[in-house]
């Protein structure tokens, strides 16, 4: 893909969003939700904006068209800017899952979905969305149709114009994703987990993965509602802390996997990702039990070099490869 493409979107949308942000006095991220709506209408769905603005605005809308790019080249254009506006915002929960993590994530779904062409997939905590665009962009031989659910507004916002920009069949609920969730089970539940507590007791309390004592872990109640919300046989990819499994509420999660589900596999993402060690994540890999499934003779244990380093990446790939066709 060529970055002068990528590089020509994210002017689009940074030139527009910051017109925007000072026009209707709000953040570059509230902004970039309200252009990204606008070149998907291809004008100004603003009133209060002055004739001026307007005026400027309709010329890069009315311009812009989607055919012209890949989903791709929007995707990453779309991204640039959110990780723009992110570095201006004070808010804990406004963060990305990083590229290369998305299309790891997509190259496994593909792998543990091979043979099915229709796939329903839901993101529990879906933020801007990116996430599933990545896997929806890189899995072209499927048709998916998907599901995000997200709390925070101005992150949902930002999903759904960026799934209207991609043209991705995808359907949005804002709210606390645990709380009833009136979704039909899926096929796969892919989501980069929310870490830390989960503040409302009452709720917590409804589930198995329930602390004890004190605030539950919101990333354990995260994995029920998700075992909850997928078919029997279906399959979780969840982005995880490195040391998930060493909390002291690990055993119950422990206990609560063993009895729903089959570990097929944890693959650690390479520590150079991350700001330091303590800040490292893997991918865990769950099926739900069914009846006739049965867990796989060795779990997918495998740990990521640099991706830079490409002899390693693809001797690790070639690991993964042989351990599906073993396996699968």
């Amino acid at each position: 893909m060529k970055s002068t493409l990528v590089e020509e979107l994210f002017y689009e949308f940074d030139e527009t969003t910051k017109i925007l942000q000072e026009e209707l006095s709000c953040t570059y991220l509230d902004a970039l939700g309200e252009t990204g709506e606008n070149f998907f209408q291809g004008k100004v769905m603003q009133e209060e904006i002055s004739e001026e603005s307007k005026k400027v605005l309709k010329k890069h809308y009315t311009e812009f068209s989607l055919e012209k790019y890949e989903k791709e080249a929007i995707r990453k254009a779309y991204q640039l800017s959110i990780l723009k506006g992110m570095q201006q915002s004070v808010q804990p929960n406004h963060h990305m899952t990083p590229d290369a993590v998305g299309i790891f994530v997509s190259y496994l779904v593909g792998k543990f979905t091979a043979n099915q062409k229709e796939l329903v997939m839901l993101d529990p905590a879906v933020g801007t969305g990116n996430l599933l665009f990545a896997i929806m962009n890189q899995l072209t031989d499927k048709n998916i149709e998907s599901f995000g659910v997200e709390i925070d507004e101005t992150l949902i916002r930002l999903a759904y114009a960026g799934a209207n920009l991609q043209e991705h069949p995808l359907s949005f609920f804002n709210q606390d994703s645990l709380e009833p969730l009136f979704i039909d089970p899926s096929d796969v539940v892919v989501s980069d987990l929310p870490i830390g507590y989960y503040p409302n007791d009452v709720r917590a309390s409804e589930y198995e993965l329930k602390a004890e004592k004190g605030h539950s872990y919101a990333h354990h109640l995260f994995i029920e509602q998700s075992v909850n919300h997928v078919k029997d046989g279906g399959y979780l990819f969840f982005i995880v802390p490195n040391n998930l499994f060493v909390s002291e509420e690990a055993p119950n999660l422990n206990g609560y996997l063993k009895k729903y589900t089959h570990i097929q596999g944890m693959v650690q993402l390479p520590l150079s990702m991350f700001k330091n060690e303590a800040a490292g994540k893997s991918i865990l890999i769950l099926q739900k039990k069914k009846d006739g499934v049965e867990a796989p003779k060795k779990a997918l244990l495998v740990q990521l070099p640099k991706l830079s380093d490409f002899d390693a990446t693809r001797s690790v790939m070639n690991q993964m490869d042989n351990w599906f066709i073993e396996e699968k």
